[in-house]
């Protein structure tokens, strides 16, 4: 039997889909499968695609005729690609046009748009959907999306993300003197500066926790196209909010913190969640998409949008450190029951082999 080689496909690459890729071609290198990823190489930088067994190829995000000649001359003689997100599996489709190779597609999370840009995200989900030979919804409702928009075969297939590096012994104060939390609150919340993680609804919390006694610092780790609004409002409304950009260190910084913070819209699995949790660190987070399926019961969860339901949850923690300590050993304990990074490289494994075993056989 010959080896298997496959193609995984990034295109902007969130935090989530980024790391599982990284684990996805480091299990499938030591499994004895050539793996080439294909994306941008800044995402090359930033998670070492080489360091974990895997040829790199630089693909930048778009569907330039050049774009798409370099990322179908990649995947020419793969055994099976695969794409993560739904404009990266668009894009995939195109340069695999007449190509025999599978594509499985995983959706690790949807967008929000109205009016003409609703419209157009839907057919492209739908393109998206029915190129796949599989598709893998990292949650339930990503997998009924799937077969909404024509998916042959749509699968849950939770994504493992590698666990959080554990801080070193003294870490913890070393992070808090560096934001500027000796002595006051830290609530930290991660990810991009876009509209649909909810940072507005966390700025309006933080106007409430500006009159506590000590006055809370919110932290937020992240880069995006909303940097520059959001530091306009924290400066003229004077708000205890700090935006620190893209960090290497999240995972010092979250063990640091007193409470996490997830506002969004909407997720799938979460990586703050799951690092949260897998810390010790209670989590506030809005009951939406698969948060509550994620956590269980080891979060306090607030409808998405409510600024003062936020606020009262985090107020309620602050004042009780018996209940921040239930909620860190049920967070440890949620995580235990979460899949391993083998289960996830095994399970796509599975469907690699059940899609190209009749063609590799001979």
């Amino acid at each position: 039997m010959t080896q298997l080689r496959t193609v995984q496909v990034l295109g902007g690459g969130s935090v989530g889909s980024s790391a599982h890729v990284r684990s996805l071609a480091a299990g499938l290198a030591a499994r004895g499968v050539r793996v080439t990823v294909c994306a941008p190489a800044e995402l090359d930088h930033a998670y070492d695609f080489r360091g974990a067994g895997a040829q790199h190829v630089p693909v930048p995000r778009r569907s330039d005729p050049a774009a798409v000649a370099a990322l179908r001359a990649a995947c020419a003689g793969a055994d099976v690609v695969h794409a993560h997100g739904v404009h990266a599996a668009v894009r995939t489709a195109i340069a695999l046009g007449g190509l025999r190779v599978p594509l499985v597609v995983t959706w690790h999370s949807r967008a929000h748009a109205e009016g003409p840009r609703g419209r157009l995200l839907r057919l492209l989900e739908r393109r998206a959907a029915r190129a796949a030979a599989v598709v893998l919804g990292a949650s339930s409702e990503l997998v009924d999306r799937a077969r909404e928009r024509g998916a042959r075969d749509a699968r849950l297939a939770p994504v493992a993300v590698p666990a959080p590096h554990w801080p070193a012994d003294g870490a913890e104060n070393k992070s808090r003197a560096e934001l500027g939390a000796v002595d006051r609150p830290l609530l930290m919340a991660v990810g991009s500066l876009v509209p649909d993680k909810g940072y507005d609804t966390l700025l309006d919390a933080a106007m409430i926790w500006r009159h506590l006694d000590p006055m809370p610092l919110v932290v937020i780790a992240g880069e995006g196209r909303e940097r520059a609004r959001l530091q306009r409002r924290i400066e003229e409304a004077e708000l205890p909010v700090r935006l620190i950009g893209r960090r290497d260190d999240v995972s010092e910084l979250l063990a640091a913190a007193d409470v996490a913070l997830l506002p969004s819209r909407w997720e799938a699995r979460s990586v703050l969640a799951q690092e949260a949790l897998r810390l010790g660190v209670p989590l506030v987070a809005t009951a939406v998409g698969a948060v509550p399926e994620l956590v269980g019961d080891a979060a306090e969860l607030v409808p998405y949008g409510d600024a003062a339901a936020l606020s009262n949850a985090v107020i309620r923690l602050l004042d009780d450190p018996g209940r921040r300590q239930e909620l860190a050993a049920a967070g440890r304990a949620q995580a235990a029951n979460w899949p391993t990074e083998d289960e996830t490289i095994a399970q796509v494994l599975c469907v690699y082999d059940e899609l190209t075993q009749p063609r590799r056989s001979h």
